[in-house]
């Protein structure tokens, strides 16, 4: 009976091991500097001008300079997915 318990959290962890290996390591900040990246790749992209993207762009970076920098880094990820969705 106590190996059962014992399998089973062996075979939980491996596949937890297995399937978080399959994923790409993203490491990200929460700075400035990344609010710029942020900023030029949705500038540089056709659709980030259209609205609510360029809003929410505009907001995010305001964010960012006013210090509130996750807040704005999640306002300028929302714009990004916006402006890369198909209309």
């Amino acid at each position: 009976m106590l190996r059962l318990p014992l399998v089973s959290l062996v075979l939980v962890t491996g596949f937890s091991g297995a399937a978080l290996a399959e994923q790409p390591v993203r490491v990200t900040t929460e700075s400035t500097a990344y609010c710029r990246e942020l900023a030029l790749r949705l500038a540089g992209m056709p659709s980030g001008t259209r609205e609510p993207a360029r809003r929410l762009g505009e907001e995010g970076e305001r964010l960012c300079r006013a210090g509130h920098t996750r807040t704005g880094i999640a306002r300028l990820r929302r714009a990004l997915r916006l402006a890369q969705a198909k209309p």
